[in-house]
C-alpha cells in the first residue's frame, strides 16, 4: 500500500491544490513558530514593564502571525475562508488588546471565529464551490477526477451529493464544538486587567494551550471525517483506499 502524505491532512490552512499547478507546501515547524511559539514568549516574558510592556509586547506578539499570513498567501497565493478568517482573527486580537477589551469580549471573539467557519461550510453546501471540497475533497488528497468518473459511471452523483452533505454536517458541527472549547479556554484563563503584563501573560497561556486543548483535537476530527469520506467513497465507486488517495507516487 503506497504511503499517504498525512502531513497534507495536518496543516493548519488545508488548502487545496488547483490541478496542473504545485504550489508550494507550507512548512508546518514555521507556522508552529510564527503563530505560537514566538507570540508566546513575547506575551509571557517580553511584555513586563521592565521590558517592551504590554503595548508593544501585544503589538509585536501579533505581528508574527499576520506577517506570516501574508507572507504565505503571498509566496503560495493560495487563500480560502478558513485562512483569512484565521488572518482576521489575529488582527482582531491586537485590536481588542489596543482597546483594553476585558477577557469577555476575547472569550466571544475566540467562539466567534470557528462559528463562523462552521457556517460558511454549512452554507456553502449548496453553492457551486463548497468548502469541504477545500478542505477534505481536493486534489491534492483524494484523486477527483478518478473518482468522479467512476461516480459517473455507477450513476452514484446524486448518493455522492448526500454523502457531502452529511460530511459537511459533521465538519461544521466539530468548528462548533471547537468555539465552546475556544470560549471556556478564554474564560478561564483571561482573569487579569486589561492593559496588563498579566493579562498579557495569560493571553500568551491561551495561544499556548490551544495547541493541545483545540487545535490537536479538531485535528483528530477532521481526519475521522476525512476518513468517513474515503468509506463512502469506497462504497460508492467501488474503488480502493489506494485508488481513491492522491498518493506522492501518482
Amino acid at each position: 500500500m503506497r504511503k499517504i502524505p498525512l502531513s497534507s491532512l495536518l496543516r493548519p490552512e488545508f488548502k487545496h491544490c488547483v490541478p496542473g499547478t504545485t504550489p508550494p507546501r507550507e512548512n508546518l515547524l514555521v507556522n508552529l513558530i510564527c503563530n505560537i511559539g514566538v507570540p508566546t514568549y513575547v506575551l509571557t516574558s517580553l511584555s513586563k514593564d521592565e521590558h517592551l510592556g504590554p503595548l508593544w509586547g501585544l503589538v509585536l506578539a501579533i505581528m508574527f502571525p499576520v506577517g506570516y499570513g501574508l507572507y504565505d498567501f503571498i509566496r503560495r497565493r493560495r487563500a480560502n475562508v478558513i485562512s483569512i478568517i484565521g488572518f482576521l482573527s489575529a488582527l482582531l486580537t491586537g485590536a481588542l488588546g489596543l482597546l483594553h477589551v476585558g477577557g469577555m469580549g476575547f472569550a466571544i471573539k475566540e467562539a466567534v471565529m470557528p462559528m463562523l467557519i462552521g457556517a460558511a461550510i454549512l452554507i456553502s453546501v449548496r453553492t457551486s464551490k463548497p468548502l469541504v471540497k477545500e478542505l477534505i475533497y481536493n486534489d491534492q488528497l483524494v484523486d477527483v477526477p478518478r473518482v468522479n468518473a467512476a461516480l459517473a459511471a455507477r450513476g452514484n452523483t446524486r448518493d455522492f451529493d448526500r454523502l457531502m452533505l452529511r460530511i459537511s454536517v459533521w465538519l461544521g458541527a466539530s468548528f462548533v464544538i471547537s468555539a465552546g472549547l475556544n470560549f471556556g479556554l478564554a474564560r478561564y484563563l483571561l482573569r487579569a486587567d486589561p492593559g496588563t503584563p498579566e493579562f498579557n501573560a495569560q493571553l500568551g497561556q491561551m495561544q499556548l494551550l490551544s495547541w493541545p486543548v483545540i487545535v490537536v483535537p479538531s485535528m483528530l476530527v477532521m481526519m475521522l471525517v476525512f476518513w468517513r469520506l474515503i468509506s463512502g467513497l469506497k462504497q460508492l465507486t467501488g474503488l480502493t483506499t489506494d485508488e481513491l488517495l492522491r498518493t506522492e507516487q501518482k
